[in-house]
């Protein structure tokens, strides 16, 4: 993959609310190279469980072990976490070997309840990160807001912490706006907290929602981007810091038939430097099997901290910039539902490795794809 290297310095993309800017700065854009890729088969299981929905991936390289979280609503099995070997060798995937499984427990020391039957009970597992310094983990969970004739579930986001066994520890303090309403306020059902990244002293987490708050305005369709926020948290505390606005771009294919679901939000999310962070923009649209998944650059340096913004709409502010760095539909192979990545060891040219996972949806029609890049700065 070339480098992209933008030679003048943008004054400012400039969005439909004409006060929302977004400076991009004069820097190389780093590159990212496939190198290898895996599947884990859909028949796969281990200790007594089904592998599958495998929607974050984290790595311990100390020991040399990935976290893996499934988003199972305790419907095959108790929503659980993996850990795992992967073998790389000289620059290919040979395989992946799973080492334990460990049940997700709510703070009463139980298993999540099962969506179908008690959906109060149960939880939405998208993301896990492993925390070396307290040797613990977080994990986001989506929450749910179903508004039905025959069914109402309001039940809020969360980022919870846990130890290697996964008993609860805790969780942050969730911002008013992160709050599952009745109304059309908040979050939208399925596009809250998805991906997790701590800073590099693990002093900050940052998570962000998948799709915008009600009052941010519309979600992305096949001609605009919608507007969704970043959550800073400090680590210690577990209280919000600071909130950024962030423009998704508009959903990369026309559903077929037209009118048909299609989808565009962030995916995942992962600490690059200071104040930066490696985004995954997620499209999917009915009628098209493969996703299309976009890989940017975003710097929060300039961003306008809108904690205190109860809207993003008719606002004088300005939104993290963003750069390509790969768009996976110019690799040529079928790419799935790309919910997890994740810096993996050292290349052997000194260069750094970045894995994605995919999350099949327990579909038989899906993959689970694990696949590894070569970052090229």
């Amino acid at each position: 993959m070339r480098k992209l290297l933008f030679l003048v310095v943008l004054p400012a993309f400039l969005f439909s609310c004409s006060n929302l800017k977004q400076t991009v700065e004069n820097k190389p854009t780093p590159s990212l190279k496939l190198i290898s890729s895996i599947e884990i088969p859909f028949e796969e299981t281990f200790q007594n469980t089904k592998v599958g929905g495998l929607s974050g991936i984290d790595y311990d390289a100390k020991n040399e072990l990935y976290y893996l979280i499934s988003d199972d609503r305790s419907m095959f099995n108790d929503s659980r976490f993996y850990t795992a070997k992967i073998r790389l060798f000289e620059n290919k995937l040979e395989g992946i070997d799973f080492q334990s499984v460990s049940t997700l427990k709510n703070e009463t020391g139980t298993a999540y309840g099962n969506w179908n039957t008690t959906p109060t009970t149960s939880s939405d597992p998208e993301d896990i990160r492993f925390n070396p310094k307290t040797n613990t983990l977080v994990w986001s969970s989506e929450g749910a807001r179903v508004i039905t004739a025959d069914k109402e579930v309001l039940q809020d986001p969360s980022l919870n912490f846990m130890d290697l066994k996964g008993d609860f520890l805790g969780n942050v303090t969730l911002p008013e706006n992160l709050k599952m309403q009745k109304q059309e306020k908040g979050p939208r059902n399925n596009g809250t907290l998805e991906g997790i990244t701590f800073d590099k002293k693990y002093k900050h987490i940052y998570t962000n929602i998948e799709e915008p708050l009600f009052e941010d305005g519309d979600q992305a369709n096949t001609s605009k981007g919608g507007l969704i926020r970043f959550y800073q948290f400090d680590a210690k505390t577990k209280k919000n810091t600071a909130q950024y606005g962030y423009q998704l771009e508009p959903i990369a294919r026309e559903p077929n038939p037209k009118g048909a679901f299609g989808v565009n939000g962030v995916s995942a999310i992962q600490y690059y430097g200071k104040n930066q962070l490696l985004v995954v923009e997620r499209s999917y649209s009915t009628g098209t099997q493969a996703c299309t998944i976009k890989v940017f650059l975003c710097d929060l340096k300039k961003a306008t901290n809108v904690k205190n913004h109860k809207t993003l709409q008719n606002q004088k502010l300005e939104l993290a910039s963003k750069k390509l760095m790969l768009n996976m539909d110019d690799l040529g192979i079928f790419i799935d539902n790309i919910e997890g990545l994740t810096f993996g060891p050292k290349l052997a040219n000194g260069n750094p490795s970045l894995l994605f996972v995919s999350d099949n949806n327990f579909s038989d029609k899906q993959k689970t794809q694990i696949l590894v890049f070569e970052l090229v700065k």
